[in-house]
């Protein structure tokens, strides 16, 4: 579709578009369209406008048809290539249609225009290797089961790891049983995919094996927890990321594991 270059200027379709759409050679829409005009004994040289290619800076005709002209071109193709020409129409007509880039009219723009796309490739090759690191250091952090301890999701969180601690305590996200050092989460903390337990195997001071639960911290919860603390914020490079896994952690059949909440 032709760019509004100024109030109230024609819309048009080009045969490149059309060609695009359809799927088809330019050079047989072009043919197609040169037969339409003939027949219907308009001169071609009303709808003939030129453009630049970026590539190499040759300038080439095409044909800037308005909506009647475009329906009665395609109007022998096939129903699917139709449909693509009318749906493309009426998102012009809704206002949704996303405007196309400006054609280059002359070899100067189009070098401008291939400079202005290489530097929005270099910037967001740019970006992208400053969010490497970043997420290299999640991935580190993380579990292979995609949990985070909770020295480790303060420090995701950005906030100290005592107070980050005090605040999932008083706020009943975790607690202890009377006379245990152990942290535990709260079961509804657990079904809602924030907290679960990874249960260790240990040997104790007399050589007995055991084991103890510990409190992790799942994607879904870092999510909540970075609305619900004061001054807690994800460092932007890792929030898609961690919201993304928490997205894939929301699945039924949860595997992990159910811990019973103390009675009061």
């Amino acid at each position: 579709m032709n760019d509004i270059l100024a109030p109230n200027a024609p819309v048009t379709m080009s045969s490149r578009e059309i060609a695009d759409l359809t799927g088809k050679q330019h050079l047989h829409v072009r043919r197609d369209v040169k037969k339409m005009l003939t027949d219907l004994g308009q001169d071609e040289r009303g709808y003939i406008q030129t453009w630049i290619d970026p590539q190499n800076g040759q300038e080439y005709e095409e044909y800037a048809l308005p909506q009647n002209l475009t329906y009665t071109l395609v109007a022998g193709y096939r129903a699917d290539l139709r449909l693509k020409i009318v749906n493309r129409w009426m998102d012009l007509e809704r206002g949704a249609a996303k405007p196309h880039p400006a054609v280059p009219t002359s070899f100067r723009e189009a070098l401008l225009l291939a400079a202005e796309q290489q530097e929005k490739i270099e910037e967001q090759a740019k970006a992208l290797t400053i969010a490497q690191p970043k997420s290299d250091a999640l991935d580190r952090i993380s579990l292979s089961d995609g949990s985070y301890g909770l020295y480790e999701a303060a420090k995701i969180l950005q906030v100290k790891p005592k107070g980050f601690v005090a605040f999932l305590a008083t706020h009943r996200w975790i607690y202890r049983r009377p006379g245990s050092v152990v942290w535990l989460a709260y079961q509804d903390r657990i079904d809602c995919l924030c907290l679960w337990h990874k249960v260790d195997t240990y040997t104790d001071a007399n050589g007995e094996e055991k084991t103890r639960n510990t409190v992790k911290v799942l994607p879904m919860g870092i999510v909540k927890l970075a609305q619900a603390i004061p001054g807690a914020q994800i460092d932007p490079a890792l929030e898609g990321a961690i919201r993304m896994a928490a997205r894939e952690k929301k699945v039924a059949n949860s595997p992990f594991v159910r811990t019973p909440e103390a009675v009061s």
